[in-house]
């Protein structure tokens, strides 16, 4: 395994425990924040620290072509406008589990997009290790206390969540282009930059300068992670991983959230872990392992590297 291919495993580990923690986060958040400006305020804050960053460390980062912006801009309209909407939404009206399950299918969507689109060849080894990170989280969710029993709402609620984890797949398959000409660190700043302004004009409604006024010292201290941590670090390791890997091997990543989220909660709340959450947190990182390991041929290692195609 070469170095670049390495790093991109390394951020895209990163980068799923950071949103492993934002779900829990955004648990408390979102019962007292309406879900546009939750999303607004993260992604707010996000962008305009990774601008502030391109605006003193690499002022060059900052120019990007016409033509590309529109693209780039769909891009944050696809991850930072619709997904969390979809995400923030559907926690308020299914429970956690089930929304983590149906968001657990995000690496399936990629296997189905990237090779309907030509975009990566997935050999029959990637194929079972996405699944069998999808049958890790369904047992370690199905433990603790996943149920089928609900009401429209709910239903509506999983509905959204599988929209939003098609959503994120979109976007994995679709940021490749716009990767081969510029850096994460650009793709993800207009991203985010542009995914808030689609947001903006809708949150008026919800009264995002009165809910801001209103947050007391807890919920400021969760939007601040949200913001820096979930928001412009996690996004932009996710996006720098994107650019060394195919979109199905950053993505089966997700799949470890559960199992942080899981874990946070044993370590900050007493949550008991059972030898169940222990068979399910291997099966994750064993199909993490089957995505990711090089393909070997005659003894020599080769990176699974999407499918060139003529631009």
């Amino acid at each position: 395994m070469n170095t670049g291919i390495f790093a991109g495993n390394i951020a895209a580990a990163v980068a799923a425990c950071l949103f492993g923690a934002s779900v829990v986060a955004t648990r408390v958040a979102v019962q007292d924040i309406p879900p546009l400006n939750l999303a607004v305020y993260r992604f707010g804050q996000g962008g305009l620290l990774l601008l502030l960053v391109l605006f003193i460390e690499a002022r060059g980062l900052l120019q990007i072509a016409r033509r590309d912006a529109l693209f780039i801009a769909l891009l944050g309209a696809i991850l930072f406008a619709l997904f969390p909407v979809m995400f923030n939404v559907s926690l308020r009206w299914t429970e956690a589990s089930r929304g983590s399950l149906m968001l657990a299918t995000t690496p399936l969507w990629s296997a189905w997009l990237a090779q309907a689109t030509r975009k990566e060849h997935l050999i029959p080894r990637q194929i079972g290790g996405v699944l069998v990170t999808v049958i890790g989280v369904a047992l370690v969710l199905a433990e603790r206390g996943l149920t089928w029993q609900a009401n429209g709402w709910a239903l509506a609620g999983d509905g959204l969540m599988l929209l939003g984890a098609f959503c994120g797949a979109v976007y994995a398959v679709l940021a490749k282009r716009a990767l081969t000409r510029y850096s994460a660190l650009t793709v993800t700043t207009y991203a985010m930059v542009f995914g808030t302004l689609f947001l903006v004009p809708f949150t008026f409604g919800e009264g995002l300068y009165r809910v801001l006024s209103q947050l007391e010292g807890r919920m400021v201290f969760l939007l601040i992670f949200l913001g820096v941590f979930g928001g412009a670090l996690g996004y932009f390791l996710m996006t720098f991983s994107l650019k060394r890997l195919t979109p199905t091997q950053t993505v089966v990543y997700v799949n470890l959230n559960p199992m942080v989220a899981t874990l946070l909660g044993a370590l900050l709340l007493g949550e008991q872990l059972t030898h169940v959450f222990l068979v399910g947190f291997v099966a994750v990182i064993a199909g993490v392992l089957l995505v990711n390991w090089p393909r070997k041929v005659d003894g020599y290692a080769f990176p699974t590297q999407p499918i060139p195609t003529s631009r």
